[in-house]
């Protein structure tokens, strides 16, 4: 299929859902390949197509996809129908494009292009961002010519696909990288402790409650030295900074931090949810969080990363469930009274962080275009 490309650059789609966690992955990796001299195209769905005209792409092609999610025989007869008319648009797209690799970042509208890009004998990769691996990666897995990991020990990975595995890492903004350039300095015991607080549009309303509170439970001298920046709904700044503001607590909340991740790098403790952006960031930027995953989370994929991560001794995770400002206030009276521990769990966390990710990410790629059958020898004497 790479002879239709040939004179023009080695062109690469890449195939991922409309969520900004499928999305910015594949981002990085269209910048990093670009700069390679490669030719890049984005198969998405109706929500991917909203980054039309941000997304760094020769085009965008948006295809029929659909989530299984009802087990009703109707609603998995028309999860079905979208599938495969999906399937047949990415045939016939690909036929016309002549991609030499298919990349597919998770989410269901990535399984028609890969299951076609599968059946006209291109070359295929999945990358998994999350420490337990998506139902539409776990589906597509076993069509991949190679398999990318965010997590070293993501699961589940069968034996016999163990060959296809190159932990690459996830793919971060140059932001990220940069910001990981700044090395943690633990908190001086009388200085100032700066907390950075934050949990997505869906989990900034828990934060909203209980930190104010547990700040409200510290001890005077702990509480002087406090300078928070927390992400907050809309509906709940006024209330969160009124609190901190009757507190004597400095404090800046907002509903969007464009830089976060200088602010994480600014932080000697991050409060956050655990989604694969996150705790990607966290690790490469190096810095101790108390991770408090998302509960129902599809997979349970929030509560796996930071699992992850604790395993490491690289985060401490705090299910929701025991997300109370009693605890938090104890926790927080014990880290900001223990700035070894500190700087011992940001300096795991950022041996679990991989910046050169999209590196790692593109190489194998380039790869992939030379071989398709190169991702069986990856593994071996490879460095993880």
């Amino acid at each position: 299929m790479s002879g239709a490309c040939e004179g023009n650059g080695r062109l690469a789609l890449l195939a991922a859902g409309g969520t900004g966690g499928h999305l910015f992955p594949a981002q990085a990796l269209a910048e990093e390949l670009k700069r390679r001299g490669w030719r890049v195209h984005l198969a998405t769905d109706a929500r991917g197509g909203r980054y039309r005209d941000s997304f760094p792409a020769e085009a965008v092609h948006v295809l029929p996809a659909a989530t299984i999610a009802a087990r009703n025989p109707v609603a998995l007869a028309a999860t079905a129908w979208t599938l495969m008319t999906g399937f047949c648009a990415a045939w016939a797209l690909i036929g016309r494009i002549g991609p030499s690799v298919a990349v597919g970042f998770g989410g269901y509208p990535t399984v028609p292009p890969i299951l076609a890009a599968w059946a006209r004998r291109v070359a295929t990769c999945v990358h998994e961002q999350n420490a337990i691996m998506g139902r539409a990666n776990r589906l597509l897995k076993r069509f991949a010519t190679a398999i990318a990991l965010g997590f070293a020990d993501t699961r589940p990975i069968a034996r016999r696909d163990r060959k296809k595995v190159r932990h690459t890492g996830v793919p971060v903004r140059a932001a990220v990288v940069a910001a990981a350039a700044k090395p943690y300095r633990k908190p001086d015991p009388n200085g100032a402790f700066r907390l950075l607080v934050f949990g997505g549009s869906q989990g900034a309303r828990i934060f909203a409650d209980v930190v104010p509170a547990a700040v409200a439970g510290l001890s005077g001298p702990r509480r002087k030295r406090l300078q928070i920046v927390q992400q907050a709904r809309a509906e709940d700044i006024e209330r969160v900074s009124q609190a901190y503001a009757n507190l004597g607590v400095k404090a800046e909340v907002a509903a969007f931090f464009a830089d976060l991740p200088a602010r994480i790098a600014a932080a000697h403790l991050v409060i956050s949810r655990s989604g694969a952006s996150t705790a990607t960031e966290i690790t490469v930027i190096g810095r101790p969080a108390i991770l408090v995953p998302l509960p129902g989370a599809i997979d349970d994929d929030q509560l796996m990363n930071a699992t992850a991560l604790q395993r490491h001794k690289a985060a401490w995770l705090m299910p929701q469930s025991a997300f109370t400002s009693d605890r938090l206030a104890h926790e927080l009276e014990r880290l900001m009274g223990d700035p070894d521990e500190l700087q011992k769990v940001a300096a795991a966390a950022r041996s679990l962080g991989r910046p050169d990710a999209v590196a790692r990410l593109a190489d194998l790629v380039d790869a992939l275009a030379h071989n398709p059958r190169v991702a069986a020898e990856l593994q071996r004497g490879a460095p993880s």
